[in-house]
């Protein structure tokens, strides 16, 4: 249905603000046409259409009504254009209160009073609102701007009577230029006015009491005056008959009313049960509510109804109330055994523990619930740690081939252990020993350690639970205000009987778990009889070094995390004994372990020498050590409270001995290799170092290795062992505090001498003896004799061969180490002049030609040797010249100079090698 007419358009409103009831003009166009057609008036969101007076379709009077808006539109609702617009708006002014005396320059209506605190239209006169001067001092309106108190007092207001009254506005807008002692008067009106309402009722008795007694004294005269009368009278007094009328009347309305008044007392009777039920209803739905609340877990709403109905009906003497209250007392009981149940189930966290055991608390439940509960943590706790021993017990028999699952190494709450161990396993070894290394072993975890592990967490969970418990139970903190008032003389002294039974449990708890970790870990440690309880593991082979370390590393965060929980120290001393027997383990297994390693080092020889004639044999033997030195560093270090793992004697005698036989065995490898037939050496990766030209034509183009070069090579070995190695490693033992490290040093020592003295020696036997061998026969060749020789013409050709195999001894030993040939071909030179002095000191006498020969033999041979000459050699050069009769004269001693000159010359390349700068000579 469309419009007849344009919506209607307000344009203009006079005034454009003002109070509630304000009468305003609206002007406009299609304002309707005609009061029937005007159907709504809004101004600021208010409805004033009841004071709506159309005028013209232009022109419209009202009043504005009480508008929660400040400011807003006029909107005009007619049958013929429906709802219209405005182009202007209204504000609406907050009205001013005018009292009863005030002068106002504008009518006043006399409405109801409307009490804004309670919303509640009171309908007194205007003459009884109070007054609109409360203080009783002169008012002086301040000159402040409306809107700015408005701004400063957001949301309060002046008005006494409002329930957002600011008493600053109040006196800012009604008394900014009083004084002070104007208003200390203001404060003692106020006060007394309050006085006067405190004590309005009573003061109202006392004004009408006089009243009172002349009603009473009004109908005491009557009643005597009707007496009197009455009395003179036969048929009897006025209130006699009176009565009697009355007893009648009474008589006669009950037989007519006697079926109406019996409903009515039964209906009474009925009101009154009804009353009582509904009085007494929290006592008589109390079961069902306990039930409810029990099912829906409220624990604390049925205490307190509980409590109450305890304090309300707990000593009633009504039979009703006795039977509900008894039926209360059952639902409870039940409650009680209910909570217990909860209590003693295991697992159950903590804060449920606290929580029942207050709630058992409330109720006043028998006997000592936190101490039953304490005891079943307990026994939950030590068959955990049983049955996590019994379950990888039986996952190992079940699977004896198999490891257990890879550690999450990063969610784990410790892991620096086996980050410890990673970079310990990447230290640098030799590279034949290096490759020779499992790296996998870090992902696969052994039964038993995996077994420690867990057993340790399991602990770590439960145990501070069950400590706190007991803080908690000691300090009263487990009950509420009024149980703790209730019982705490008692609980005082339950404490102190139980704390020697709490340390108990503690105690066995911690021994447990040492127990446990022994019987995998220790087995020997522990009694026969407790095997069984705590053994079983059925496992030979025993873990390495590593993972000793990793378990200890576990174990001291397991005691630092107990630590942390202020147990007392004498409780955890079993866990430190068990710290430091694993330590010595540890040390032990490392140390057995790397004599192990050592032993399968001769396997890895692989006869490449460097410049300094060494194989890369010392250098592994060395890091193979410092390597297992440094795995356990974390184990020899003693963390707070820890003794040393060396503290025992029996202890460092059995390290020190471990340390003496990983030396030996190393020493037993080399004079393996020393000792090793040709056919069981690989020479096929064989290779010298380039960087030596000195090195070139040494060795045979096949690059095989005889005996000899093998004993020169670890006779290099052994003296850079002796001078190096050895004190490398014995410092290595003082940084890690070993104990007897000169006993360990001298036994090495001795035992390394002993072999190289040995391997000396064999090896100067293979090269002398041919040698020396060879004089004899080469002397007397072409049946020499000294007796009868013609004279000396050069230095005969067995003097020439004995040098030539010197210096072939000179260059297969320079061709391994430089710094042996002075030490070798020493020995080789006093093997050759004893031989020499002994064949001269055997010819029974010289010619002249003979004895010049002799002695040009004798000093070429000495003055060649000259450098690797000893005082033994010496010596021998010395007796041998001194067999042959003297140079008798200066011709023959000018013959042998210059046939000594002529042999230097001829043979001046041969003998380059004994004419190099004098080394030191080293100890034969």
């Amino acid at each position: 249905m469309s419009r007849s007419r344009q919506p209607p358009l307000v344009t203009g409103i006079s005034p454009n603000e003002g109070i509630p009831w304000t009468k305003v003009t609206i002007r406009g166009e299609n304002l309707g046409t005609g009061p029937t057609d005007l159907i709504g008036l809004t101004i600021c969101g208010h409805n004033c259409l009841l004071t709506a007076e159309w005028m013209s379709a232009s022109k419209i009077v009202c009043r504005v009504g009480q508008a929660k808006n400040d400011k807003g539109d006029i909107i005009v609702t007619t049958k013929s254009g429906g709802k219209g617009t405005s182009t202007v708006s209204f504000k609406l002014l907050k009205p001013e209160k005018i009292g009863i005396l005030d002068q106002s320059a504008v009518w006043v209506d006399e409405m109801n009073y409307y009490d804004m605190r309670t919303d509640r239209n009171k309908g007194i006169p205007p003459l009884s609102l109070r007054p609109a001067n409360p203080l009783g001092i002169e008012i002086e309106k301040s000159k402040f701007p409306q809107k700015d108190l408005e701004m400063l007092f957001h949301g309060m207001s002046a008005d006494f009577t409002s329930e957002n009254f600011s008493a600053a506005w109040y006196l800012i807008e009604n008394h900014s230029t009083t004084s002070f002692e104007q208003l200390k008067t203001a404060v003692t009106t106020l006060k007394r006015q309050a006085n006067k309402k405190s004590e309005g009722s009573l003061a109202y008795v006392k004004g009408g009491l006089s009243t009172f007694f002349e009603a009473q004294d009004a109908l005491s005269a009557i009643h005597q005056k009707l007496e009197a009368d009455g009395t003179e009278k036969v048929e009897g007094s006025m209130t006699q008959k009176l009565e009697n009328v009355l007893n009648r009347a009474s008589n006669t309305a009950d037989t007519l009313f006697q079926e109406v008044l019996g409903r009515k007392d039964k209906a009474d009777s009925t009101r009154n049960a009804l009353n009582v039920l509904q009085r007494f209803k929290f006592l008589f739905n109390l079961p069902l509510n306990i039930e409810r609340n029990i099912q829906k877990g409220d624990y604390d709403v049925v205490i307190n109804d509980y409590e109450k109905a305890k304090s309300l009906f707990g000593k009633t003497e009504v039979q009703v109330f006795k039977k509900y209250y008894a039926e209360v007392e059952t639902r409870i009981e039940a409650l009680r055994e209910l909570l217990l149940d909860k209590l003693l189930e295991t697992p159950s966290t903590l804060h449920d523990q606290k929580r029942y055991i207050r709630y058992l608390s409330d109720l006043h439940a028998p006997g000592d619930p936190a101490w039953q509960c304490i005891g079943a943590q307990h026994k939950w706790i030590l068959q955990l740690m049983h049955n996590c021993k019994e379950g990888y017990v039986k996952d190992l028999k079940g699977n004896p081939g198999l490891h257990s699952p890879m550690l999450d190494l990063d969610n784990d709450v410790r892991p620096s252990v086996l980050g410890h161990l990673s970079q310990t396993a990447s230290l640098k070894r030799g590279s034949s020993f290096q490759s020779g290394r499992d790296d996998t072993w870090r992902y696969k975890t052994p039964y038993r350690v995996a077994f420690v592990e867990k057993l340790t967490k399991l602990v770590l969970s439960q145990l501070p639970n069950f400590w706190k418990l007991w803080i908690s139970y000691v300090n009263g903190s487990l009950f509420s205000e009024t149980a703790e008032k209730s019982g705490q003389v008692e609980r005082s002294k339950n404490v102190r009987q139980r704390q020697n039974d709490f340390k108990k449990m503690i105690q066995e708890v911690m021994h447990s778990l040492v127990k446990l970790i022994r019987g995998a870990l220790l087995p020997l440690s522990i009694r026969e009889g407790e095997m069984r309880q705590y053994g079983g593991w059925e496992v030979k082979s025993e873990l390495s070094g590593q993972w000793l370390a990793h378990v200890i590393q576990t174990i001291r965060l397991t005691y630092e995390s107990l630590t942390a929980l202020e147990i007392p120290n004498d409780m955890l001393q079993t866990i430190q004994d068990l710290i430091l027997d694993l330590r010595v383990r540890c040390v032990m297994v490392t140390l057995q372990h790397t004599a192990e390693e050592i032993k399968r080092l001769a396997e890895k020889e692989d006869w490449i020498v460097d410049n300094e004639g060494l194989t890369s044999l010392p250098c592994q033997f060395e890091q193979c050590i410092v390597h297992s030195l440094q795995s356990l560093k974390v184990v020899l270090e003693c963390k707070p409270g820890e003794a040393s793992v060396f503290q025992q004697p029996k202890t460092q005698e059995e390290v020190c001995q471990l340390s003496i036989n990983i030396m030996q065995v190393f020493i037993y490898c080399l004079e393996q290799l020393s000792t090793k037939p040709d056919a069981d050496i690989d020479t096929t990766h064989l290779s010298v170092d380039v960087s030596s030209p000195d090195l070139f034509g040494s060795i045979h183009e096949d690059f095989s290795l005889t005996s000899e070069q093998r004993l020169l090579i670890v006779l290099s070995n052994c003296r850079h062992l002796e001078r190096r190695t050895f004190l490398n490693i014995a410092e290595h033992f003082e940084k890690h505090n070993f104990q007897g490290i000169e006993k360990i040093t001298q036994v090495s020592m001795a035992s390394l001498k002993e072999l190289d003295q040995r391997l000396f020696e064999n090896y100067i036997e293979l090269k002398a003896d041919p040698i020396v061998g060879s004089l004899e026969p080469g002397i007397y060749a072409g049946y020499f004799d000294w007796k009868d020789c013609l004279p000396p013409t050069g230095v005969r050709n067995y003097l020439k061969e004995a040098l030539v195999n010197i210096i072939a001894v000179h260059a297969e030993v320079f061709t391994i180490s430089k710094e042996l040939v002075p030490r070798v071909l020493s020995k080789v030179v006093e093997a050759v002049s004893e031989e020499l002095s002994r064949l001269m000191q055997c010819v029974s006498s010289f010619s002249k030609n003979g004895a010049l020969q002799a002695r040009l033999e004798i000093c070429a041979l000495r003055d060649t040797v000259a450098i690797y000459l000893t005082p033994e050699s010496k010596s021998s050069f010395k007796q041998a010249l001194e067999a042959l009769p003297q140079l008798a004269s200066g011709a023959d001693k000018k013959l042998l100079e210059e046939l000594l000159n002529k042999f230097k010359s001829s043979m001046h390349l041969q003998l380059t090698c004994f004419q190099a700068a004098s080394s030191t000579m080293m100890k034969t």
